[in-house]
């Protein structure tokens, strides 16, 4: 799945932000799991980092071109790398922006504010970057802080509002290792924001083991920002269980202000290890960031499964493509011409797990091979080429 962020023509407004905000002190935290500084890198965790970079390299430029601040924030920071040497998500995004051949052209400022609660994993990572800051240009402002992401994000909030300011066009990662200290509250004052989204590992096995334990309750009230979860306990089949638990999560994120949330998950085999929940208010971000999950997974080096049914799985050589037709068909068949801005816009959006790259060669010449799509002639010049302006009418298919 691809996305990239920043509406579609619409122009990117510079925002108020906190131009004097103080890096604000957290307390510190008493979790860490895993154990040791540094651990081996996962597959799956891997899968999660290309899908990161990806989304990244779209991100910066669409909002760095022009002025004002951006902001990439990493909740659960942790040592910046892993065991064998492999990069971490904060140096990965740092390194998204040194490397992104469009750097030199960025306007904006760009800040990287990493949150990490262990001391030890804190100090490593802080040494990782203070040997990458000869290498920043002025306008890139690098903070690492040692503390806990929801105390931060709290302290940073209250700032906001006593200053009567808004957050600056923000990417939030939110990863944590279980339940704790990722409270809803903490996200919806990140999407209450124009231009801010939320990349949140949802750890779905922690809270399918831990959905009993009266001392986990609070936390679990604090994640989803209900009690309504607790409607999931008693839920006996474990898939409609985990459904529930989804939809849930992904209703109090529309509440909380997003538009567009794209899911998807990542297995160990056949073991889910966690989803991935990508909240934004904006179409081409959500675009991008179904492009960057479909690019993360061409020819199976890590399996992925989507939010839309069975849409989406990749791991395998081949993906199908038949579910996007059928979305097309259900959607806009019997609605007369539409333009192709519009299916396009249906395919980008969480209504699907592609992205509009695929639309054209994957899913309309064939439909219109097969007599489910005919299109206005007058409003193009070659047969099966579907350039803007195009209309084109779906087809039901005959019973």
């Amino acid at each position: 799945m691809r996305c990239s962020m920043a509406g579609g023509t619409s122009s990117i407004r510079r925002h108020p932000s906190q131009s004097d905000c103080p890096i604000l002190p957290c307390r510190r935290s008493d979790l860490a799991t895993p154990k040791s500084k540094l651990w081996k890198l996962e597959k799956h965790t891997e899968g999660k980092h290309l899908v990161l970079r990806g989304y990244l390299d779209a991100w910066l430029p669409i909002l760095g071109l022009h002025g004002g601040r951006i902001l990439f924030l990493d909740g659960f920071a942790g040592p910046g790398e892993y065991a064998g040497g492999e990069l971490g998500s904060p140096i990965i995004a740092l390194e998204a922006y040194l490397d992104h051949a469009a750097q030199k052209q960025m306007k904006a400022q760009v800040v990287f504010l990493f949150v990490e609660g262990d001391k030890k994993r804190f100090e490593h990572l802080e040494a990782l970057v203070e040997a990458k800051r000869p290498k920043l240009p002025e306008k890139c402002k690098v903070n690492v802080v040692h503390g806990i992401f929801d105390d931060h994000m709290a302290s940073l909030f209250k700032y906001l509002d006593k200053n009567e300011k808004q957050m600056a066009p923000a990417f939030v990662m939110v990863d944590p290792f279980g339940v704790k200290g990722t409270p809803m509250s903490a996200i919806e004052g990140v999407l209450k924001n124009p231009r801010c989204e939320v990349y949140v590992s949802f750890m779905y096995e922690a809270i399918n083991r831990w959905k009993n334990a009266p001392e986990f309750e609070p936390h679990l009230d604090a994640l989803f920002g209900t009690t309504e979860w607790r409607d999931g306990r008693g839920i006996d089949n474990a898939g409609e269980r985990k459904a529930f638990f989804y939809a849930l999560f992904e209703k109090q994120l529309r509440s909380g202000g997003a538009k567009h949330v794209i899911r998807f998950e990542l297995y160990n085999g056949n073991r889910l290890v966690y989803a991935i929940f990508f909240a934004t208010k904006n179409l081409v971000g959500a675009d991008r960031m179904k492009y960057a999950i479909w690019r993360a997974a061409p020819g199976g080096a890590f399996e992925f499964r989507g939010g839309n049914g069975a849409q989406l799985e990749l791991g395998m050589e081949s993906p199908s493509f038949e579910p996007l037709k059928a979305a097309l068909l259900e959607k806009l068949a019997g609605k007369g011409l539409v333009g192709i801005g519009k299916v396009l816009d249906f395919v980008s959006s969480d209504a699907t797990d592609y992205h509009r790259n695929q639309v054209k060669k994957n899913a309309l010449v064939p439909l219109e091979q097969a007599g489910l799509l005919e299109a206005d002639e007058s409003t193009r010049k070659r047969k099966r080429t579907y350039p803007d302006g195009t209309k084109v009418r779906f087809l039901s298919a005959p019973k």
